[in-house]
C-alpha cells in the first residue's frame, strides 16, 4: 500500500468528497473514473484534459502503470508521476480502478461486499477507507517515533 501522507490523505478525501457532491463519474472514461478523478486532484487538470493525454497510451490504468516510465515523454506517465510522487505506488494504482487493495477491502463492512469497481458510492466508501488507514499509519508512526523518543 502506498507510502502514507498527509497530502495523499487530503486528495484522497477530496476527491471523494467531489464525487459525493455529485462530479460526473463514468468508468470507462479515464478522466471521470477511479483514477481520473483523483488525478484531476492531484494534477489539477480537467477530466477532458486527463482523457485526451490518457488516449496517447493504449489501456486503461492498470495497463499505464505496467508501461509506466518516468522519462517516456508521455503525458499520462507525467500525471502517474504526480500520483507517485505523493507516495502513490503503481500498484495502488491499478487497485484504485478496480478497488482491489485487500487491506482497503479488509476494512470494508461485510454489508458492503463485494465492492463494484465501477459504482460511484463504492469508490467513494474506497477513497474514504484508503485515507483513513494511511492517516491511521501516520498517526501510528508518530505515536512510536515519540514513544522512543521517551525510551532514549
Amino acid at each position: 500500500m502506498a507510502r502514507p501522507s498527509y497530502p495523499l490523505v487530503e486528495a484522497l478525501r477530496i476527491t471523494a468528497d467531489r464525487l459525493e457532491q455529485g462530479a460526473y463519474y463514468q468508468w470507462t472514461h479515464q478522466g471521470s473514473c477511479n483514477c481520473g478523478h483523483l488525478a484531476q486532484t492531484i494534477t489539477k487538470l480537467t477530466k477532458s484534459e486527463i482523457h485526451k493525454i490518457a488516449l496517447e497510451k493504449e489501456g486503461n490504468w492498470a495497463d499505464k502503470t505496467i508501461d509506466y516510465c518516468k522519462t517516456s515523454g508521455f503525458p499520462i506517465d507525467h500525471v502517474i508521476s504526480s500520483m507517485l510522487d505523493l507516495g502513490m505506488t503503481t500498484e495502488d494504482i491499478s487497485n484504485l480502478e478496480k478497488l482491489a487493495c485487500p487491506k482497503v477491502l479488509k476494512n470494508v463492512d461485510s454489508h458492503k461486499k463485494p465492492l463494484r469497481y465501477n459504482d460511484k458510492g463504492d469508490v467513494i466508501l474506497y477513497m474514504r477507507i484508503w485515507a483513513d488507514l494511511l492517516e491511521q499509519e501516520i498517526i501510528n508512526s508518530i505515536k512510536k517515533e515519540n514513544t522512543n523518543k521517551v525510551l532514549v
